[in-house]
């Protein structure tokens, strides 16, 4: 379950509240509270289609589903395949060890997954993600480790979800949030203005998000004259090539590539790091 109450808005409730957030974010950017509710009063219908796109993959069915699991002790392996793999086999057995087991098959010959460990949540939060710190210097993991480090970031800090109607779509919003650090590490994003504009500009083009949008077009207003030449020349560009190209980044279990080298997962899934500026 994601932490924190949810609240059920009528549509000019939400309309009243999107308002609120999108003047309260522009006149101070600093407010991730309400930078948050704005991408949940507008965003349901992105959040929905980011939804469909997850469960049609598998990295992603087994990231929406994984509360499937954890609210039935034993489950029927058929069940199991049409939820995970997206399609049934025959079968009587009951049998969790079995379920680990074909699971782990499915998973192992598709992407090359480690044991994916059933009865967890894939949550971006410090008692999940903390083991970054110790891994090898070329691999994802110490690079995201490096980048929260550095600037004394701490993943927990993320602002719950309150405006989602459904489990299913809280946990998407929520993951959008947390995955946020890890684009910012693979695409070699910096958190300045510049930094955080270019990537919005990705996450819209991932998403479709308005907020995404709003926040480019917000990013922009405040920058300086060379920024904008240099955005606009350098940055711009870029981002809409690579955020394009890329593969679907919400289907990925980033959690699970941490050990590998950080160049490696970056081909795997397409991206171009930022450009660097003379």
């Amino acid at each position: 379950m994601i932490e924190g109450s949810r609240i059920r808005l009528k549509t000019w409730q939400q309309a009243a509240v999107a308002m609120g957030s999108a003047v309260g974010a522009l006149l101070d950017p600093r407010r991730a509270d309400l930078i948050a509710a704005l991408g949940e009063t507008t965003g349901k219908p992105a959040f929905e289609k980011v939804l469909q796109r997850m469960k049609s993959c598998p990295e992603g069915r087994f990231l929406v589903n994984m509360d499937i699991l954890l609210a039935h002790v034993v489950l029927d392996v058929d069940l199991f395949y049409l939820l995970f793999v997206g399609c049934s086999i025959a079968s009587t057995s009951n049998n969790h060890s079995l379920i680990v087991l074909e699971i782990t098959k499915s998973l192992g010959s598709g992407d090359g997954w480690p044991l994916a460990v059933l009865l967890e949540r894939p949550r971006v939060v410090s008692a999940n993600v903390g083991h970054a710190w110790d891994m090898p210097e070329n691999t994802f993991g110490a690079a995201y480790a490096r980048f929260m480090g550095s600037r004394n970031f701490s993943p927990d800090d993320r602002p719950p979800v309150r405006f989602m109607d459904t489990d299913e779509l809280a946990y998407v919003t929520m993951r959008a949030r947390e995955v946020h650090d890890f684009w910012h590490t693979l695409f070699d994003l910096p958190t300045n203005l510049i930094g955080e504009t270019a990537l919005k500009v990705i996450e819209f083009e991932q998403m479709g998000l308005p907020m995404c949008l709003l926040s480019v077009v917000g990013g922009t207003a405040r920058f300086s004259g060379k920024q904008r030449k240099l955005f606009y020349q350098h940055y711009f560009p870029w981002a809409i090539r690579a955020g394009m190209q890329c593969t679907d980044l919400m289907c990925v279990y980033y959690e699970r590539h941490f050990h590998e080298d950080l160049e490696d997962v970056r081909r795997k899934l397409q991206i171009v790091p930022a450009p660097v500026v003379p």
